[in-house]
């Protein structure tokens, strides 16, 4: 899916496909590209969440951008979703340190054993905005909860796509372990230190998908895949 993304994203950015252009046929696509269409439609999904493509209804998906300037996860866009989990999440860490209770730290440790176990990145996205719950109702203030609540989808959407891009899934395992083990201590500085540091990834990891360095088709590329500019059929065929 990576490169496949990876190809028709630079075909947009050289401007191979035109702002306007409507992009191939589903099935144009993945005969040119020789892939199944669900890998297709995870990357043109991918495309879309960027802000390169927007999807129409019986018409087809159509370029609408030539850059990737900030994606948007839901009603929400990236930008905008990190500084509010910034501004809430960190100090909620803080104030969960001090306040929770045996059951809270049961249940984030019930639920981290799970998310290291599993190997479904679908299963896995769905226990992240649990865990991320979870660690505002430890906090003891149904007023967090109900922030978390309400990015609760635009959190799914987000982590779906840094773990389908970044691979980020074990290093976010090992960060919300650090989160845990600082609740289980008490600590108010090592929960808001942890739980700053795995913002600071997401936002790394973010940013290094958005603005990948400009590389040819790597090793890792398939070499049907081509990243050259197309000899005959044109962006419109």
């Amino acid at each position: 899916m990576e490169a496949v993304l990876a190809h028709l994203r630079g075909a947009i950015e050289r401007g191979e496909y035109a702002i306007g252009d409507k992009l191939p046929s589903e099935a144009e696509l993945c005969r040119t590209l020789e892939v199944s269409r669900p890998v297709l439609r995870e990357a043109l999904r991918a495309l879309q969440t960027m802000g390169l493509t927007v999807s129409r209804t019986g018409k087809g998906t159509f370029v609408v951008a030539s850059t990737v300037e900030d994606p948007t996860f839901g009603d929400y866009a990236a930008s905008d979703l990190l500084e509010v989990r910034r501004h809430v999440e960190i100090p909620v860490a803080g104030y969960a340190a001090r306040r929770r209770t045996p059951e809270n730290l049961d249940h984030l440790a019930h639920l981290l054993d799970r998310m290291e176990r599993e190997t479904d990145t679908t299963a896995w996205v769905a226990m992240d905005t649990l865990f991320h719950l979870a660690v505002a109702e430890a906090a003891q203030n149904p007023v967090f909860r109900r922030v978390i609540e309400e990015i609760r989808d635009a959190l799914a959407r987000q982590s779906a796509f840094l773990n389908e891009l970044g691979g980020r899934r074990e290093q976010s395992n090992r960060e919300h372990r650090a989160i845990v083990e600082a609740l289980i201590d008490g600590s108010e500085n090592d929960a808001v230190e942890a739980m700053a540091h795995h913002l600071d990834r997401v936002e790394t990891t973010l940013t290094d998908i958005v603005r990948p360095p400009r590389t040819g088709s790597g090793p890792d590329t398939p070499a049907h895949i081509s990243t050259e500019t197309p000899t005959e059929g044109g962006p419109e065929a």
